[in-house]
C-alpha cells in the first residue's frame, strides 16, 4: 500500500526535476533574444514610449518609465534605455 502511494509522488518529482532546466533556459533565451532585437537596427528619434510599444509588439512585458523602458523576463527586471545616435535601438542593463 505504501509503495503504491510513493511511486506517483516520485514520478511527479522526477518530471519536475527533468523540466526545471528547460524553464531556466527559456528565460535566458528571452533575454538573449531581447539583446539581439534591440541591437539589430537603430532609430535616433525613438522615445521610451516608442521603444515600449516596439518591445510589446514582440511579446515582451514592456512598460515605459521616466526616460527608459522596464522589461520583465522570468522574474528579472531589465532597464532598456533608447540610445539615440549610437548603434542599436537601446542599451540594456539589469535592475534586479
Amino acid at each position: 500500500m505504501m509503495m503504491r502511494q510513493l511511486v506517483p509522488i516520485l514520478l511527479a518529482a522526477l518530471i519536475c526535476v527533468a523540466f526545471a532546466p528547460m524553464s531556466y533556459a527559456s528565460g535566458v533565451a528571452d533575454s538573449t533574444e531581447l539583446s539581439k532585437l534591440i541591437s539589430q537596427s537603430g532609430d535616433t528619434n525613438m522615445t521610451p514610449n516608442d521603444l515600449a510599444f516596439f518591445l510589446a509588439t514582440h511579446n515582451y512585458d514592456a512598460t515605459p518609465k521616466n526616460g527608459y523602458v522596464q522589461v520583465k523576463i522570468s522574474g528579472t527586471i531589465y532597464k532598456v534605455v533608447p540610445n539615440g545616435s549610437q548603434p542599436g535601438l537601446a542599451d540594456l542593463s539589469i535592475i534586479n
